[in-house]
């Protein structure tokens, strides 16, 4: 939510600090940049058993608040680009590890259900903080949008103050800790796998080590690397449409800030009845076939993608060719709901075949993925306007439909050979 709740703001942004359109957008571009390279460095801490999940969910949150209120008050731009790219950063492991402890509470059979409330959060949040400073900036100022970054983020840190851990070597590690100081006068040594494996290591080597996984698995592994590429561009384009909605239901259809931030409840539409769906499948299919065996390879998860794959491209025709003052709005916000309905179905079969494939990894897997899809929209902020103003919303919208039909192939030949792909991995097993 916090990434976009500024985008309303820009002509005010603009006006204050004397900027123009492309350096406004990197108040978005910036954020999203951190919370991208957040999880490379977080992320793969969260895997060190004697570090864990929780803490630098704690730390990073808590870094988050205090940094909100600075960028709230910056009295530079240059200043207020720096605070959003530490903003970013510091609230980036809910994104990316979220779905790693969400592997760790739960069976594969039942993992789609949490998996999909996550990403549903994940997907929404955006429109929602659209939609939430789109009435309230024309009242209370740009600036306001940044306190309500803070007003949303505090309780969550006082929950997150309450977590427990779930990284399981973590559990372990501290166990045999309380009963090394439970049993002093023993001369037993009680060590986790973990322990043993990292034994001839010294703390200096473990965080290096895995630091340097996300980049070593999405260069190494192939699947990762399509995965990766596939992932950054569904979601590059998905920020882009925060650069195309003022193009659209601004300049074409006439709408107000407010009215604008309720066209962003398409994209909360679609992914409402494509949680709906896929969770029926889920419930219907997925998880009596999982239970009955039915499932055999990582590769079953990615059922619904080879349908889904499809989706993005007939949305984005759809909008980019309908956004004309002749024909009625309702028509291009039908392909915005098209278009995140097929991609959250996209981001869960994904979200779902990483930790199959790297359960020791999930972490640092979902870091590396993270990082390449924020990067990419980073980018996507920066070229989206000048994309959409110089071919137009139906040419460029085609451009980036054409990419996502380039695609689908990957997506079936990931289907049919991803096993084949994993048996070469080196990442596959290591404790």
């Amino acid at each position: 939510m916090s990434a976009p709740i500024y985008t309303p703001g820009e002509n005010a942004f603009i006006r204050e600090f004397g900027v123009n359109h492309a350096e406004a957008g990197l108040g978005l571009a910036i954020y999203v940049l951190g919370y991208g390279a957040g999880p490379l460095f977080f992320s793969p801490l969260s895997e060190i058993p004697r570090i864990g999940r929780s803490l630098p969910y704690v730390v990073s949150f808590a870094l988050f608040c205090i940094i909100s209120v600075p960028t709230a008050i910056a009295p530079t731009a240059i200043g207020f680009y720096f605070l959003r790219f530490l903003q970013g950063f510091c609230g980036s492991p809910c994104l990316a590890t979220g779905g790693a402890s969400n592997a760790d509470m739960y069976s594969s059979d039942v993992l789609p259900h949490p998996m999909s409330i996550w990403g549903f959060c994940v997907f929404c949040a955006p429109a929602i903080g659209t939609l939430v400073s789109g009435f309230a900036i024309p009242v209370l100022g740009w600036r306001f949008s940044m306190w309500e970054i803070l007003i949303a983020a505090a309780p969550v840190l006082i929950l997150l103050l309450l977590l427990p851990e779930t990284n399981a070597p973590t559990i372990l590690h501290r166990r045999a800790r309380r009963l090394e100081r439970a049993d002093q006068s023993s001369t037993r040594i009680y060590q986790t796998t973990a322990d043993v494996v990292q034994a001839d290591l010294s703390c200096q080597k473990v965080v290096r080590e895995s630091l340097l996984i996300p980049s070593k698995i999405t260069f190494l592994d192939p699947a990762m690397m399509f995965l990766n590429c596939y992932t950054s561009l569904v979601y590059g384009i998905y920020y882009s449409f925060f650069e195309a909605f003022p193009i659209v239901y601004q300049d074409i259809y006439g709408f107000n800030l407010g009215e604008m931030g309720m066209a962003f409840l398409a994209i909360v539409v679609g992914t409402i009845i494509s949680f709906i769906v896929y969770n029926f499948y889920t419930h219907t299919v997925f998880v009596p076939k999982s239970r009955n065996g039915g499932f055999q390879k990582p590769e079953d998860v990615l059922v619904p993608a080879l349908y889904a794959c499809f989706g993005p491209a007939i949305g984005l025709f759809l909008f980019g060719w309908a956004a004309r003052p002749e024909i009625h709005w309702i028509v291009p916000t039908i392909g915005i709901v098209i278009y995140p309905a097929c991609v959250f179905v996209l981001m869960q079969c994904i979200f779902l075949y990483i930790p199959a494939c790297y359960p020791q990894y999930a972490a640092s897997v979902f870091a590396a993925t993270d990082f390449t899809r924020s990067a990419f929209a980073c980018g996507a902020v920066i070229f989206s306007r000048p994309l959409y103003v110089n071919l137009g919303i139906g040419p460029g919208c085609s451009l980036l439909a054409g990419l996502t039909i380039g695609c689908v192939v990957g997506i079936y030949v990931l289907y049919h050979y991803g096993e084949a792909l994993r048996v070469r991995s080196k990442f596959v097993s290591k404790w």
